[in-house]
């Protein structure tokens, strides 16, 4: 079974303009994950979720989050089809035939992937569009400096977990004193 950092690797390398768009992998924001995060030069962002079980795939359902200012309780997907999400369009991407397209919502766009075990390739097949959810640029709902600074903070972070991984280091690591607080 593929691994899902050489699916994510195959999708971004076959599927991604690095030239235009601006693409995260594993990206936190507040309370919320992106598995696949694209945001084109315009600011239109899309995430992409990615689900390698049909379990997995059952239990984003049931994802709730609490608004922080006002304590409210609510559905991820709720969010996500009333227009009220961060991003302008989500999809999933998922092994082809694991989940019938009619049980997907609507708003969902739909990306299976077929992984040849013996030639390892991966071929990424769009079964349905995603809906555009709002157009609002991704800049206009974030601050655009803010972000860059936790782009950078968070590449400092991991450059000193891979460094300290492979070499011992003579002082020590403050995001690993961080950890431990």
């Amino acid at each position: 079974m593929i691994k899902i950092e050489e699916l994510v690797h195959a999708y971004i390398h076959s599927h991604c303009d690095f030239e235009k768009e601006l693409v995260l992998t594993n990206y936190f924001q507040a309370d919320w994950e992106a598995d696949i995060l694209i945001i084109d030069a315009e600011g239109c962002s899309h995430e992409i979720e990615i689900k390698l079980s049909k379990s997995d795939f059952k239990n984003d359902f049931k994802k709730s989050y609490i608004n922080k200012e006002t304590g409210e309780k609510f559905l991820k997907h709720d969010k996500i089809s009333c227009g009220d999400y961060i991003c302008n369009t989500f999809s999933f991407l998922l092994p082809m035939g694991m989940v019938d397209a009619n049980l997907i919502p609507e708003h969902c766009g739909i990306i299976e992937f077929y992984h040849n075990v013996d030639t390892w390739e991966t071929e990424f097949y769009p079964i349905r569009s995603a809906k555009k959810l709002h157009e609002d640029s991704y800049w206009s709902l974030n601050d655009k400096d803010l972000f860059i600074r936790k782009m950078a903070l968070n590449l400092l972070q991991r450059k000193m977990e891979i460094k300290g991984k492979h070499e011992e280091l003579i002082f020590k690591n403050p995001f690993d004193i961080k950890k431990t607080k």
